[in-house]
């Protein structure tokens, strides 16, 4: 048990973040909620109707699209473009898809490559894509359930104040979407632009996200 909690200590270590801090959101999202109820003059509602509200979920996909879009944005990205002297940079000569000797497939994968990079099919086309297919799949998944978790919690306010609801599409083309959306994308893409620059200059020592605090400014794809 020891060997496994170590061998797997990020990955647990965030996850039960995660719980903690959703569990905390669940929290303090229905203490807004009733309170918005009551100001309107209804009953406020417990945990598990809360849980399952639009209002709930609409929050929940709308953090989760964005922080998707980032990483799928970054995966992709970094094929192509590089930064010199960040770590977050391939090296400058490396843009691009690479070679099968550098990449270990083909013929050149190794006894421990995975099987599919070792095909010469579409097994290997696939697999060599398959973490930004992922990752922009569900980003995508995440979007859609925000648009339509976001037009029932959007024509529930409506009904509210005795306004008439709308329909997805309406509801797509209307600033209360794209002001959730826009705001969260924002955010994202300076986290990653202010992380790729001042790695560059600044250490961490002993971090994979940093350079060795020795390297210099110019040191490009090189982690400590």
């Amino acid at each position: 048990m020891r060997g496994f909690l170590y061998d797997n200590g990020l990955g647990l270590a965030f996850g039960a973040a995660f719980v903690l801090a959703l569990a905390g959101q669940a929290i303090a999202g229905r203490a807004e909620f009733n309170s918005d109820l009551i100001t309107d003059g209804l009953q406020p509602v417990g945990y598990l109707a809360y849980l399952t509200s639009s209002d709930f979920a609409v929050d929940v996909t709308e953090n989760w699209q964005s922080e998707y879009l980032q990483f799928f944005l970054y995966i992709s990205v970094t094929v192509w473009l590089v930064q010199r002297g960040s770590p977050e940079s391939k090296a400058v000569d490396k843009a691009g898809l690479e070679s099968d000797h550098e990449q270990l497939t083909g013929e050149h994968a190794r006894p421990d490559s995975p099987r599919w990079a070792g095909a010469r099919d579409w097994r290997q086309a696939v697999y060599s894509h398959s973490l930004g297919l992922v990752m922009g799949t569900i980003f995508l998944m995440c979007w859609f359930s925000q648009s339509v978790t976001g037009v029932a919690s959007y024509n529930e306010k409506q009904l509210r104040r005795l306004e008439a609801p709308v329909d997805w599409g309406e509801y797509l083309a209307r600033a209360e979407f794209w002001s959730r959306t826009l705001q969260n994308w924002q955010s994202e893409l300076l986290a990653v632009a202010s992380m790729a620059v001042l790695s560059i200059y600044l250490r961490q020592r002993g971090s994979p996200e940093s350079k060795p605090v020795g390297a210099s400014h110019s040191s490009t794809g090189v982690e400590g």
